[in-house]
């Protein structure tokens, strides 16, 4: 496939094409660039009203434009599904964002990761048990996911910073804006330290409908979800629900029936969520991180496997791309390319659950 960072950037850029509608048009016409130079009636059907006016119109290739120029910045860059480093787990997630804004350690990204999510409005309880677990788990060699909000996700991020460790902020603005505006050396201090990840357009506000797009990014990158406090309107129940759909973990920690702060956690374990005490109780329920890092030594160089390598590796059952990469000892990028060209040409089907399977007449 061809592939221009400058054409998917303004696809994915543009207003009214979220990731799903992405990939169905680029399954549809092969890249970013072919999509972009179709005519209205070969869109119709995929797109409609104000999406398919302003595909690829100016606010797109401004926002393209900005993009790649901020990612000249040190420390800034843009990772796309078409890279080597683009998380695995998070590719075959369900409607996985084409593109991301990252700022500061992307080496993060290849590290065992753990969300640790909670109220804002958090007790100092609450706060103190974040900020310890984070802390504790990150010297384990846990990267923490959180979502820089105030209450437990900044907690959460301060005890992976204090424990030296890795811990990446997934946010529901543009990259260059920070919300809550409290949080602000705390996202400086993260871009140093850790990792800035977003999907939204440079200079985005805080919309409402982009914090459980938040969380999805939160529950697909992470192998198990850790919910502090909660009520039970708490958005990070809207995590632990997305990462329960994605086969995670999912764990909470109790509190006093008289807290409204744990009622989601209390609502949470009654559905069948891990109870947690100690840090033990999460270690015992995902795996220490040495277990769980992949030995490079034996990995394959990424673009060894060719068409007939990976159908020989999917058999004719239904897969997933991180058991196929794992199969292969490709990235996940590799990975999602080679199905996607492969679902192109006929061979390969894409199924629900981020799942493909081998067409009978594949070879």
């Amino acid at each position: 496939m061809s592939y221009s960072l400058q054409d998917w950037a303004t696809l994915a850029l543009s207003p009214g094409v979220g990731p799903q509608r992405f990939l169905q048009l680029l399954q549809r016409f092969g890249s970013a660039t072919a999509v972009l130079a179709a005519s209205r009636s070969q869109l119709a059907g995929l797109l409609e009203g104000d999406a398919l006016d302003a595909l690829g119109g100016d606010i797109a290739r401004q926002s393209a434009a900005d993009a790649l120029a901020w990612a000249q910045q040190p420390g800034c860059s843009l990772l796309t599904l078409n890279d080597a480093d683009y998380p695995c787990q998070l590719a075959e997630a369900g409607a996985a964002p084409p593109l991301l804004f990252a700022r500061g350690q992307r080496a993060l990204l290849a590290t065992p990761m753990l969300a640790i999510v909670g109220s804002r409005n958090a007790t100092p309880q609450g706060e103190d048990n974040a900020r310890t677990f984070a802390k504790r788990l990150a010297a384990q060699g846990y990267t923490i996911v959180s979502g820089l909000a105030g209450g437990i996700d900044a907690a959460a991020h301060e005890g992976a910073l204090a424990a030296g460790g890795g811990t990446i902020a997934i946010i529901g603005t543009g990259i260059d804006r920070v919300y809550p505006a409290s949080n602000r050396k705390l996202a400086h201090q993260i871009a140093e330290q850790g990792l800035i990840l977003s999907e939204f357009a440079l200079g985005m506000g805080p919309l409402a409908q982009h914090f459980p797009r938040r969380n999805r990014i939160i529950a697909g990158l992470c192998r198990g979800c850790l919910v502090v406090e909660a009520t039970l309107q708490s958005g990070s129940l809207i995590t632990a629900r997305l990462s329960l759909e994605a086969g995670r973990e999912v764990m909470a920690i109790p509190g006093s029936i008289l807290n409204p702060q744990a009622r989601g956690c209390h609502r949470l374990i009654k559905d069948g969520a891990r109870l947690v005490e100690t840090v033990d109780d999460v270690l015992d329920e995902i795996g220490k991180p040495s277990a769980l890092r992949p030995d490079t030594e034996t990995q394959t160089e990424p673009g060894i496997a060719q068409g007939p390598d990976i159908l020989h590796a999917m058999g004719y059952d239904p897969v997933d791309a991180d058991t196929l990469a794992s199969r292969l000892g490709l990235t996940a990028g590799d990975v999602y390319a080679m199905l996607l060209e492969l679902e192109l040409l006929g061979h390969v089907d894409s199924m629900q659950g981020g799942r493909y399977q081998r067409r009978a007449d594949a070879h």
